[in-house]
């Protein structure tokens, strides 16, 4: 969505001290986009969690409490994320740099017998960072995609409510759907080594 009204700029730090100083009664979807809102991130306090890699995007953790978890996920020039949901939680995406495609699908059947599934592509939105954020909503189902076209780099933040440890991941080729565990590329500002866990990482955003 297009934020125009002016935006107050703080460190990564600062952004998501703010964030934690909500209780957790209060971490609602409005009171989150209103921070995300009001303020801009200066680009150079995210320098230690920027991480790119030529064979998938990068999933680098900056916070995490009980409540939400931040992370920088780096896009390569046309790197994708798999279309997958959120497992049921709020989520929150701020463009940092560069563009952004998102695809959302509906889901018109899911087997969880066979983990078989039918999904529709519904509607697609192209974020930039002037636009400052978007919100991706509660049980959907989408794709992040730099597309080649864009012809640059993307770095987006993503806050989830709760960590999220795990999605549904959904072939589109197979009509099949799966659990996929998620991890970090970095966390904090170290790489991980497992390239096992960074595998599984790269299914969800």
């Amino acid at each position: 969505m297009k934020n125009s009204t002016p935006r107050t700029p703080v460190s990564i730090s600062d952004w998501v001290q703010k964030l934690a100083a909500i209780p957790s009664s209060e971490f609602t979807h409005d009171n989150v986009q209103r921070i995300i809102e009001s303020h801009s991130l200066l680009l150079e306090s995210l320098e230690p969690y920027i991480v790119f890699s030529p064979e998938r995007y990068t999933r680098n953790l900056i916070f995490k409490n009980e409540i939400f978890e931040c992370l920088a996920m780096c896009w390569d020039i046309g790197q994708s994320s798999g279309v997958h949901d959120h497992n049921d939680r709020l989520g929150w995406m701020y463009l940092a740099s560069g563009r952004l495609f998102i695809q959302s699908y509906r889901i018109e059947s899911r087997d969880p017998a066979t983990r078989t599934c039918r999904l529709t592509a519904t509607y697609g939105v192209e974020l930039n960072a002037a636009q400052a954020s978007d919100v991706d909503r509660e049980h959907g189902v989408h794709k992040v995609s730099n597309l080649p076209k864009f012809g640059e780099r993307a770095v987006s933040l993503h806050l989830y409510q709760l960590p999220m440890e795990s999605c549904e991941v959904y072939s589109l080729e197979h009509g099949t759907y799966a659990t996929v565990p998620m991890a970090y590329t970095t966390e904090y500002g170290q790489r991980q080594n497992d390239r096992s866990t960074h595998r599984a990482a790269q299914a969800g955003s």
